[in-house]
């Protein structure tokens, strides 16, 4: 049998695109991500965890605006109605496209089950398979904030984790242990705020482990842990390079469904008017296969549902061979258990991989033929007797592996703005008000300055794609901010009819303590 284990770990997160508007792009974003994505994900692991022999072992980190979004009633009535209008589009394909749509549409269909059979509450699905063991729950930063660029006023970055920490109790009624810190970014003494709020470990990082002082004994192949308790895992680039990439890995393979090629660009106006849809755009209705990445989108072949499922299986095997190949020589090398950590973005296993969800479950279902026994994080800190203590290295798994990506000419004037607005927000809280109606318009302010924290819109900003969104995403909460700060430093009446508008719209963190931003001693 192979010695060691590994860890597979999905980070689960979209920003808060709640969107009062039904068809925007925000909505399709988030009903995309349930279709293709979270729903698929949910039935392979329940389906998994009651099949005979198969002991499936995931971490999964669920961020509070996920979760806000997945709770949100008004997000559950619309979904259903947005899936039908996928499905009418599809009948007016051509006889060409037949087949892939057919099968299409049956995939839409079992989703629309699959939702309704639990009538859209996911989280109590993913609540019941942490219960069977299957999942290990961890938090994000409540609003996915870069915190080392966060850190100049450090009760932001305390806010960021106080908050996740409190809405994860309000969803699962229990204190998470441990927390996927946005783009795996760490900085120094981020370990000792994490400690003050219960967190006790997270991943970063390959190069975060290794060049952590002392030197890590065990690489990245084992945990370490500092000095206030919290321990950290390192990812492996030898178990994630075969899934995440779309050029040297799996989902690139030409006869896996292609993501860019999409029937919202290529349906007559005429049909998408009919189907309230104004314009052209990404509908989540992909009917080719990659054929080969040289092949120009307009000459992608057809999908091909049988073949790609064969390859699925192919692929899992493949994986599955390697990491056993991989376990053996680290035993052989090393003097106790090795654990492969091999972390993703969860929106990869069904919305850029069509094919994920079928993947995971066939690398469950093939593991005890190789020898390759599943576990979550949580297990393998109960399981190692003893844990190195280490200071891990300041880094991120973003590109260049630090925090260009989020800090560049594109982006690095947030940085400012984060910085006055937190001051003001510390301010603020620790003068405190004195009329109970003022408490509301210091807690809109709170959520308003998470929200502009937001790292996806720093991306968003980087990679040039939707930027004008972003830009006004940012400013928008920023607005809102200086708004109600304003009329608190004034001592002016804050409009009711306003706030009411702000906090129906911003209907995030209901707990929500403007202590958080108290001066911490």
């Amino acid at each position: 049998m192979a010695k060691g284990k590994l860890a597979i770990v999905l980070h689960a997160h979209l920003p808060y695109v709640r969107s009062k508007v039904p068809g925007s792009l925000e909505e399709d974003w988030y009903f995309q991500a349930l279709m293709e994505c979270y729903l698929p994900l949910l039935k392979i692991l329940e389906d998994s965890a009651k099949a005979k022999d198969l002991n499936p072992k995931l971490t999964i980190s669920l961020s509070p605006t996920l979760l806000s979004l997945l709770n949100d009633e008004e997000l559950k009535t619309r979904f259903p109605k947005w899936l039908k209008v996928r499905l009418n589009l599809l009948t007016s394909v051509e006889r060409s496209q037949k087949e892939a749509a057919d099968f299409l549409a049956k995939n839409i269909n079992i989703q629309l089950d699959n939702w309704s059979n639990c009538e859209g509450d996911l989280i109590k699905r993913f609540s019941n398979l942490e219960d069977l063991q299957v999942l290990d729950i961890l938090t994000c930063a409540a609003t996915h904030g870069y915190l080392p660029l966060l850190r100049e006023n450090i009760e932001c970055v305390n806010a960021q984790l106080s908050t996740a920490v409190r809405e994860h109790f309000r969803f699962f009624g229990k204190t998470p242990q441990g927390i996927w810190l946005p783009e795996c970014a760490y900085y120094e003494g981020l370990d000792s705020l994490m400690s003050q709020n219960g967190l006790r470990y997270s991943i970063l990082d390959g190069h975060g482990i290794l060049h952590a002082k002392p030197r890590p004994r065990y690489g990245i192949y084992a945990p370490i842990c500092t000095k206030n308790g919290v321990a950290f895992f390192g990812r492996d680039s030898d178990s994630t390079l075969p899934v995440w990439s779309s050029r040297q890995g799996y989902p690139g393979n030409g006869e896996y469904r292609e993501f860019h090629r999409d029937l919202g660009w290529d349906l007559p106006l005429e049909i998408l008017n009919k189907n309230g849809i104004k314009e052209p755009r990404p509908l989540c209705l992909k009917l080719n296969k990659v054929t080969s990445q040289q092949t120009s989108l307009n000459k992608k072949d057809f999908y091909k549902p049988e073949v790609a499922a064969n390859t699925v299986r192919k692929h899992a095997l493949d994986y599955l061979l390697g990491r056993k190949l991989q376990l053996q020589k680290l035993y052989q090398a090393i003097d106790q258990s090795p654990v492969l950590i091999a972390p993703f973005d969860a929106e990869l296993f069904g919305h850029w991989w069509f094919e994920g969800p079928s993947f995971l479950y066939e690398i469950f279902k093939q593991a005890n033929e190789q020898e390759i026994e599943f576990t979550r994080l949580n297990d393998v800190l109960r399981e190692t007797p003893s844990i190195q203590l280490c200071e891990p290295c300041p880094s991120s798994w973003g590109q260049g592996g630090f925090h260009k990506y989020w800090l560049n000419a594109s982006n690095s004037w947030l940085i400012s703005e984060w910085s006055k607005a937190g001051r003001a927000m510390i301010e603020i809280c620790n003068v405190g008000v004195e009329k109970k109606s003022d408490l509301r318009v210091i807690q809109q302010a709170a959520r308003e300055l998470l929200l502009s924290q937001s790292s996806d819109w720093s991306f968003i900003l980087r990679a040039g794609t939707t930027t004008e969104l972003a830009k006004e995403r940012i400013n928008r909460h920023l607005k809102r901010f200086w708004s109600l700060i304003e009329s608190l430093e004034n001592k002016e009446t804050f409009s009711e009819s306003t706030l009411i508008d702000f906090e129906e719209e911003d209907s995030i963190f209901p707990l929500i303590q403007a202590n958080d931003w108290k001066t911490l001693s």
